[in-house]
């Protein structure tokens, strides 16, 4: 429920204000480039910042009879209003170090004042500003907003840069490019706001008022201007202006404005004859007109720029995702109470919709009467006899928005039990919490009705996937793969370093180990997906991070349309594939013990797991393979890792040799050293078949309650069993 408040605020917040914000931001843009415009000037002193305001004036005064204001403007330009000896006036910068006259003073270009205009107040004066002032406040409350719902997605303060799945390019950039531009944007908004206030006189106005008794004030002792004490301790760069003496009477002064403060100096002797320091008020105003305006600054004032093209980008993206969303609404030929099968969806971003509504068109092509909806709808249905739940996740294990309802609604209406269901999640591997709101449905629904399938997860939208679901489900249905199927992002290129032969392996088994530019980008036990035909066919691999590189193991099929891929690649051939983040199986940072169960090629992501254990983390491996002459292409890596305690211990299971033990045969002879580790916060990492996991699974569930341990679920939502098997 919060998601959804937050989502339709920030959405109704975007719609209230997107005129303003259009034109603000396209405004913004163009006024981004007069200060870079100023800036570029040739007025700058490369002395400025050493040359005191003593020197200066001195300067000013032997070249010119009749001095009357200096001022140092946002650029570090010096202008100044003098008369010459021929008794003419100039008015424009000149060199602080000679006096010497560089050119008049900038004036602002009619177009830059027109646009000024329209970005101030829209032409319409006061009521102008005020929408204007109110624009920049619902900006800021956007950007709010939309940090939150980035919060939400990430799973906190401390993920907020993580790794953002790419799973389109609206929706990619507007979160990408919301995180990076949030900072200008605000300081935008904020001092948008601020200047409003201001304008209408909402905040405190300064006005500095000297108190000077003249009959005190002395033309003695008599000083030349450069030996004013203040003069010579004052830099440049700390002035704002200074006006001069309209006359030679003791009651006239210097009137010097720093940025700090307002100070009145007797124009014969140099003292001070008041000082006035400026409130907070006035620096904060000062502040705020120089980080809207970029003055000053050509970093900033292209900072701005970029900020305001984003803001374009975010309306663009954000009102074509909420079309997406609208558009892909369900509709149904029959009525809920007459069909057989429900499909209840959960989708956060609608990525989901299409896998759930061509099930349905799939299902009515089948001749069966279907009903699909929203999670949230979830109601009674007359006739149901199968539930299909097609979920994805949102953040940390949550349910997505149109779904946040349907584990209240399941324990509250009443159904037929005998009813059967089944389970798919949409994920990423990207995230920790994968597919875990499917996998919170499933155990929920296990109370009310029969369960035929377990929960079947699909990674990135795979269609290869579901349609090995669609499969398990033993229904005449005929998935178009051309409907869902969509180009890869393929971002890595590799090459290839080396790779063994099959000859050299008992089993039909390769290693291949790749170079990629983005070394430092993933780690042990991410995913290298690779698609071999150029088309939606994905084949992932898990990752061991070896000397840098990625290293495979992979087992050779004949027709296998992965392991030939890899295995016809020659050494130096390069191919693009993608690199997956799966944060859910890797090395944990924080366990005082590791163990590591793998059978096969489920060794890969270990062997670079055990190398990168430089802390000397309590290691285990328990490895199952068929006979010894497995061992042969992994033996010199793991005798090196157990010599220098990378690895701590590892124990063998051969299938097909000797007593024939399988890895499980391992783990329960050592079921009080397994239930010691889960009890003091150890972490057991899985890799290899999914037959293995099964027994795997079931010997850790058996020792939990022959030690008298917690559930097994227990350690899995703790994070304490991780599995990445295939």
């Amino acid at each position: 429920m919060t998601i959804s408040i937050w989502r339709y605020s920030h959405l109704a917040l975007a719609l209230s204000s997107f005129v303003f914000i259009l034109l603000a931001s396209i405004t913004g843009i163009v006024l981004a480039f007069e200060p870079i415009s100023e800036q570029i000037q040739p007025y700058h002193s490369e002395e400025f910042n050493e040359v005191t305001l003593a020197e200066t004036l001195q300067v000013l005064q032997d070249t010119y009879p009749e001095v009357i204001t200096l001022e140092v403007d946002a650029n570090q330009f010096v202008l100044a209003s003098v008369m010459t000896n021929e008794g003419k006036s100039l008015n424009g910068y000149i060199n602080p170090k000679t006096g010497l006259y560089l050119g008049d003073k900038i004036e602002s270009s009619k177009f830059f004042q027109w646009t000024t205009n329209l970005h101030r107040s829209l032409f319409l004066k006061g009521i102008g500003r005020f929408f204007v002032g109110l624009c920049s406040l619902l900006l800021c409350l956007i950007a709010v907003s939309g940090t939150v719902l980035i919060l939400k997605r990430q799973g906190g303060f401390k993920k907020f840069f993580s790794t953002i799945v790419n799973e389109n390019f609206k929706q990619y950039w507007h979160v990408v490019l919301g995180r990076l531009s949030l900072i200008p944007i605000i300081i935008i908004t904020v001092t948008g706001v601020y200047l409003s206030l201001l304008r209408f006189n909402m905040l405190p106005e300064f006005k500095a008022t000297h108190h000077i008794n003249f009959e005190t004030v002395l033309a003695t002792p008599k000083q030349d201007i450069q030996d004013f004490k203040l003069f010579k301790n004052t830099k440049l760069s700390e002035v704002k202006s200074i006006e001069f003496p309209f006359s030679n009477d003791v009651e006239d002064y210097f009137t010097l404005k720093l940025k700090d403060r307002e100070v009145i100096v007797n124009q014969f002797t140099g003292t001070i004859l008041s000082e006035i320091k400026y409130p907070l008020v006035k620096f904060f105003s000062n502040l705020s007109l120089n980080l809207h305006t970029g003055k000053g600054s050509i970093l900033w004032s292209v900072i701005l720029a970029i900020a305001c093209v984003n803001i374009l980008f975010f309306i663009y993206s954000g009102f074509a995702m909420t079309l997406k969303r609208r558009q892909s609404k369900l509709k149904n030929k029959y009525k809920k109470d007459s069909c057989q099968y429900v499909i209840l969806v959960g989708s956060e971003n609608g990525s989901t919709l299409p896998f759930a509504n061509t099930l349905y068109e799939q299902l009515l092509k089948a001749g069966k009467r279907v009903y699909i909806t929203e999670l949230n709808n979830y109601t009674t249905f007359n006739k149901v006899e199968h539930l299909f739940v097609l979920t994805s996740t949102y953040g940390e294990g949550e349910a997505p928005t149109n779904a946040n309802r349907f584990l209240e609604l399941l324990k509250t209406t009443e159904q037929n039990p005998k009813v059967s269901f089944s389970v798919v999640g949409f994920g990423s591997f990207a995230y920790p919490n994968f597919c875990q709101f499917a996998f919170d449905v499933d155990q929920a629904m296990q109370h009310h009705f029969q369960q035929k399938l377990p929960v079947f997860t699909i990674n990135d939208k795979s269609v290869e996937a579901f349609q090995e679901w669609i499969k398990t489900t033993q229904l005449p249905l005929d998935i178009p793969k051309d409907k869902l199927a969509l180009k890869p992002k393929l971002t890595n290129t590799l090459s290839v370093v080396s790779k063994t032969q099959l000859s050299d392996h008992p089993d039909q088994t390769f290693t291949i180990t790749l170079k990629t530019k983005n070394a430092k980008r993933f780690t042990s036990g991410d995913l290298l997906a690779i698609y071999p035909k150029n088309d939606y066919r994905e084949r992932l691999y898990s990752i061991g991070k070896v000397n840098g590189h990625i290293q495979l193991s992979v087992k050779h099929y004949e027709n296998g349309l992965g392991s030939n891929f890899l295995y016809n690649f020659q050494l130096g051939q390069t191919f693009k594939a993608r690199i997956i983040n799966n944060a859910a199986f890797h090395f944990p940072k924080k366990a005082p013990r590791v163990i590591m169960i793998a059978n096969g090629t489920g060794i890969a992501p270990f062997l670079g797991m055990i190398q990168q254990n430089k802390k000397h983390v309590e290691t285990h491996l328990y490895y199952g393979l068929r006979q010894k002459a497995s061992l042969e292409l992994y033996q010199d890596i793991l005798k090196e890792n157990l010599q220098t305690k990378h690895l701590s211990n590892m124990q063998l299971a051969f299938s097909q040799e000797g007593k024939k033990t399988y890895v499980q045969h391992l783990i329960k002879h050592d079921a009080k050293f397994i239930a010691e580790t889960l009890k003091n916060k150890g972490v057991i990492l899985i890799c290899g078949s999914l037959l293995m996991q099964k027994e795997v699974l079931q010997t850790l569930n058996d020792i939990c309650k022959q030690e008298g341990q917690q559930s097994l679920s227990t350690f899995k939502n703790q994070g304490q069993i991780q599995t990445d098997c295939y």
